[in-house]
């Protein structure tokens, strides 16, 4: 069997309004769906992961609420691996409000809880895991220190580490050095690297930039228009499936996902990036965030139909 994943990152419950629009500041807009999902960047990375045939290890904290309880009974339905998520008695599990307009399109506000709490010391608890794990992926949504201490396990061990870089932040050469491969979308990559990115020379102006800084492979996730790649392989754009978005609320998710799904069982990155743009162009057209991620007999029919 391939060797596994391991995921470090947030979990969180998201409360859905679907909307007309996403409202300005201070206005009140009637009418709308409300939909309680389960969400957080890192959990919705661990069940895509999981549904698209990953064994994964997920790392976390939540609350010692009923929103943890959901949270964990769901990760076990996944079948994944939930020894190393910690249970935190001082802290609420983390929530998120998020509003969809008729586009798809959404704004997030993040109440962190315990998510907050996830320490560098939690981390050298699970080194065993992690150390003998084919990736690990992680994102930005807990604390800093705690993903620096995963990334040098993780380089220590020559695991392959997958950075989804989200929400956004800057971050030293010395730290990316240790990153294999990294996932901006167009905002990311600018503040990463100061170049506006709008089309596919800015994308790889961009990802040469973070290619000179030490990660061998850049995908700049460019939304309808695609992946940007830029490997020791390859470099251009890998086209996404065209579908009509429902939500787009962790499609970057399934994306990463399903990308570490695919490398961990050795697959040539082409081929990854490819599998990782359908499970994300039909997660567009569900609503929700982990709701949203297919399973695997379900992406291979989904390439079958595109031929």
């Amino acid at each position: 069997m391939h060797k596994s994943i391991v995921v470090i990152g947030s979990s969180n419950t998201d409360m859905i309004v679907k909307a007309s629009r996403i409202p300005h500041p201070g206005e009140t807009v009637l009418g709308g769906k409300f939909t309680v999902a389960a969400g957080g960047k890192g959990a919705n990375q661990a069940v895509a992961a999981a549904r698209a045939g990953g064994k994964v290890t997920f790392i976390a904290r939540v609350g010692d609420d009923m929103f943890g309880e959901r949270s964990i009974i769901e990760f076990a339905r996944d079948g994944i691996d939930i020894e190393h998520i910690i249970r935190d008695p001082e802290a609420p599990s983390g929530v998120a409000l998020i509003t969809v307009d008729e586009k798809g399109e959404n704004s997030i506000t993040v109440a962190p809880g315990c998510n907050a709490r996830l320490s560098p010391r939690d981390i050298e608890k699970a080194e065993k895991v992690i150390s003998s794990a084919r990736i690990l992926l992680v994102q930005l949504e807990i604390p800093f220190e705690t993903v620096e201490k995963a990334v040098e396990i993780a380089f220590a061990h020559n695991v392959d580490v997958l950075l989804n870089p989200a929400p956004a932040q800057p971050m030293d050469d010395a730290f990316l050095k240790k990153v294999s491969l990294i996932t901006p979308n167009k905002n990311e990559a600018e503040l990463l690297t100061g170049i506006r990115v709008d089309d596919e020379l800015s994308a790889a102006k961009a990802a040469g930039i973070l290619r000179n800084r030490g990660i061998k492979s850049v995908f700049i996730t460019l939304g309808a228009q695609g992946v940007y790649t830029s490997s020791p392989e390859f470099r251009g754009i890998i086209p996404a499936f065209p579908v009509k978005a429902e939500d787009t609320t962790a499609a970057g998710d399934v994306f990463n996902g399903v990308l570490a799904v695919s490398l961990s069982k050795g697959e040539c990155l082409l081929d990854a990036v490819r599998f990782a743009s359908a499970a994300a162009a039909i997660s567009v057209t569900r609503m929700g965030a982990q709701t949203s991620a297919p399973y695997r007999a379900e992406i291979e029919e989904f390439l079958k139909m595109q031929g």
